[in-house]
């Protein structure tokens, strides 16, 4: 056994599982320590990746390198693809997933690693030399040295479990909490809070009755996360949907006396727009349903997730008010529900490569960060492994913009303005969610991936090959001219305009009336159809011919903006020199240490004068 790494990665989640893989892909000797080696990459709550922005984060850890789409790929049992019905940027791909065989898969990818060793143990002191992290050490009073540290507790740090009543230390259901890691980085220096999460009952598939639900099917044509060569769905299970009623309502506020989100035994927030359903039907209580998803928990399982039901009133309570739901009239429940409030340490306190900027070479990931969600976990975890490796290697910083990368943006959210609640992303978080969109992941991030030497040569090669796809057919369908006759009759049953002369394929595929679901049909009229071109190039080859004006708008004002972010400030830069700086933006400037003017103009408190003072003082 190694007794020294180049770079050890402290709990195997989502955000773990990825930074232990990416920094052991480019080369590092990684140690992966674990409370317990059998719930590596455990789904703690919904048996789901993806949905709204959350699916594509997966589509760009997938094109850096990743492996969270390959992992939900392999061990998904439906694919949705979210918001068809609007425009392209708010596509988001979403999986119903096999909670055992996706835990699984990943721990086959991470052992299938020679770069990566394990530890089941946990740890419960970093130890610094010099404000430079050097090793951990464990429970079992082992320490082990590293050259980099990156941190993904996740729900673990000092947590506690609710149940109406009852409370008792935990992470996660029947898994104990870990307890001395934040004291000792508090003594360092480090600021820290608490959070809330929720996780509904899990039940007995064979006890409900799906007649009195709505089938919810997934697509005809599955797609996937991964743009490497995954295998594509053959089959799928449904997911059914039902609704709570008043009379779940009356049963649940039975217990509210012991709720303890109302009596105040829970301290820390938790995320707005995943309530527990008493706080539902407590905060919206003029709406008398909500919507219930009846989630399978695999292939080969009856178990049932209850996704809408998260709760911690007592168990009793959770029973009599599931079984008058419809549909549950006799079920049977496998476990309750419970609430966890957990440490988490303000995320203003990173850097932009998720760096503490107290400790050197020491990151934080996912849940630690104030975040929730596997995806948000993940993409972390994966941009921590990746800039922990390049530290110990003394290689340049790797960062994402805003205008590259939902993964950006989350990062940059969280850096510059922090959060008091569990941090989920949607897509109105980023400004330029038309250039960000997840059929063009792969174009717009492999290559960082590849010149890092994260994404494989052949996931490069597979992404050139789409490029010269998509400028091929463009060129021919801007130069495939049509004829009236060949067209109008077609036009018309659309209810678009009759061509009067001869018009370009180019011009015709613009037009409103014409959506992505005829393109097949007019492509059919290009004379020599270029051959070997696959659905995916012919839809992002039509999305950026679409809405060419709309993206190129959007462009120039990211390369506007881009031109802040590229004017660096020197982290030991001193702002009490600048006396013309206010004192807000002064003190908010010398707390969070913005990394560049971009970041700098983006906190809360700093105003358009002081960005100014900022330039001139840097001479532009």
């Amino acid at each position: 056994m190694y007794s020294s790494y180049d770079v050890i990665v402290v709990g195997a989640g989502h955000a773990g599982c990825e930074a232990a893989n990416a920094a052991a892909t480019m080369g590092s000797r990684v140690l992966l320590i674990t409370m317990n080696m059998q719930t590596i990459a455990q789904m703690s709550c919904n048996p789901a990746i993806g949905g709204v922005a959350k699916g594509q984060i997966v589509r760009e850890v997938d094109a850096l390198g990743g492996l969270s789409g390959i992992i939900s790929d392999k061990s998904m049992i439906q694919f949705r693809m979210l918001n068809r019905s609007k425009g392209p940027a708010m596509w988001s791909p979403r999986c119903q997933s096999d909670r055992n065989l996706f835990a699984w898969e990943w721990r086959k990818a991470l052992e299938e690693n020679r770069n990566i060793d394990f530890w089941q143990d946990t740890v419960n002191e970093v130890i610094v030399k010099d404000g430079r992290v050097t090793g951990v050490k464990t429970s079992l009073g082992i320490e082990f040295q590293a050259k980099g540290v990156v941190l993904t507790n996740g729900t673990f740090l000092n947590g506690r479990m609710f149940i109406g009543e009852k409370v008792f230390g935990g992470g996660r259901t029947a898994e104990r909490a870990a307890t001395g890691l934040t004291e000792q980085l508090v003594s360092l220096g480090f600021e820290s809070g608490r959070m809330k999460t929720g996780t509904p009952p899990r039940v007995d598939g064979r006890s409900l009755n799906y007649n009195l639900m709505e089938e919810q099917l997934g697509d005809e044509k599955p797609g996937k996360f991964s743009y490497t060569n995954t295998p594509t769905l053959t089959q799928q299970r449904s997911c059914w949907i039902t609704y709570t009623n008043q009379a779940v309502h009356d049963e649940l506020k039975t217990g509210f006396e012991k709720s303890p989100m109302f009596t105040g035994r829970i301290k820390g927030l938790g995320p707005r727009y995943c309530p527990s359903v008493e706080d539902k039907i407590n905060r919206f209580a003029d709406k008398d349903r909500h919507q219930i998803f009846v989630e399978p928990e695999g292939w080969d399982t009856v178990e049932v997730y209850v996704n809408g039901f998260s709760t911690s009133l007592p168990e009793d309570v959770q029973y009599k008010a599931l079984r008058k739901i419809p549909g549950f009239e006799n079920v049977r429940m496998f476990r309750p529900g419970y609430a966890v409030e957990y440490d988490f340490f303000p995320p203003t306190q990173l850097r932009p490569t998720l760096e503490t900027q107290l400790v050197k070479n020491l990151f934080f990931a996912g849940q630690i960060n104030g975040t929730t969600g596997y995806e948000e976990a993940a993409c972390q975890g994966l941009m921590a492994g990746i800039n922990a490796h390049r530290n110990v290697a003394e290689e340049a910083e790797f960062t994402i913009k805003r205008s590259e990368g939902y993964i950006g943006v989350l990062i940059d959210d969280l850096i510059t303005k922090g959060t008091e609640e569990p941090y989920r992303m949607f897509t109105s978080r980023a400004e330029y969610r038309t250039l960000l969109r997840q059929d063009n992941a792969d174009l717009r991030l492999t290559e960082k991936g590849y010149a890092i030497g994260l994404a494989s040569q052949e996931r490069y090669d597979t992404m050139v090959n789409k490029r010269t796809g998509v400028s091929t057919l463009t060129d021919a369908i801007r130069t495939t001219k049509l004829k009236p006759e060949e067209i109008n009759s077609w036009l018309e049953s659309k209810g678009s305009s009759a061509l009067r002369e001869k018009s370009s394929l180019y011009t015709l595929l613009k037009r409103p009336e014409i959506d992505l679901s005829d393109v097949n049909h007019v492509l059919e009229l290009i004379p020599e159809f270029p051959s070997g071109v696959g659905e995916e190039v012919i839809e992002q080859t039509v999305i950026e011919i679409k809405y060419e004006d709309y993206l190129n708008r959007e462009r120039q004002n990211a390369e506007k903006l881009d031109k802040w972010e590229n004017l660096s400030i020197n982290s030991a830069f001193d702002y009490d020199r600048l006396k013309a700086l206010s004192f807000e933006g002064r003190e908010k400037l010398k707390r969070l240490r913005p990394a560049t003017i971009g970041q700098a103009s983006r906190i809360s408190g700093v105003s358009p004068s002081d960005v100014s003072i900022l330039l001139v003082y840097m001479g532009r």
